[in-house]
């Protein structure tokens, strides 16, 4: 919350959203139709833990995959082991062709790496016991339904090709 400001992008859950107001204790953003379709933010409970994280500055490292807080959609928890901590998912075929082995892929805006063999729109993830422990990943479950921003590369690579080829989206 330190130097937070009105209109500073925020992402909530992986969720990319404005800060419209500020309080004491938190902010407020509005959910517009499109976010609440696409995320797991409209299925949040009061006092449901969330995934934040500010906007990069100009000049700050990029220390990981490059996210963008544009969820793409969502999947479901299929299981979840805690040693090693693995988390496996499903999601649909729309997201699911942008999945490959060892790509990236971010799960409530925590940027993982795809494990060696997604097949049948199944893939897993491992995470980093500092990652498990300062992220609501530790607290998923079988069947909880996670918002998955897929690799903006694989996407532009998709959409050149198509544009190439002078197809349409």
């Amino acid at each position: 919350m330190k130097d937070l400001e009105l209109g500073e992008s925020v992402s909530v859950n992986g969720a990319c959203q404005t800060v419209a107001a500020l309080s004491r204790d938190g902010f407020v953003c509005d959910l517009l139709p499109e976010t609440l379709r696409a995320t797991n933010l409209g299925k949040l409970r009061a006092g449901s833990r969330v995934n934040l994280e500010r906007a990069l500055g100009p000049g700050d490292r990029l220390g990981g995959h490059i996210v963008n807080g544009h969820v793409d959609g969502t999947g479901r928890v299929v299981s979840v082991s805690r040693r090693p901590a693995r988390i496996e998912l499903l999601v649909p075929e729309e997201l699911f062709r942008y999945i490959v082995p060892k790509g990236s892929v971010a799960l409530n805006g925590v940027s993982l790496t795809v494990g060696p063999d997604p097949a049948g729109g199944r893939f897993e993830v491992f995470v980093i016991p500092h990652t498990w422990e300062r992220t609501n990943l530790g607290d998923l479950t079988r069947g909880v339904e996670v918002n998955v921003e897929v690799d903006i590369v694989a996407k532009y690579i998709e959409a050149f090709g198509r544009q190439g080829r002078g197809e349409k989206e």
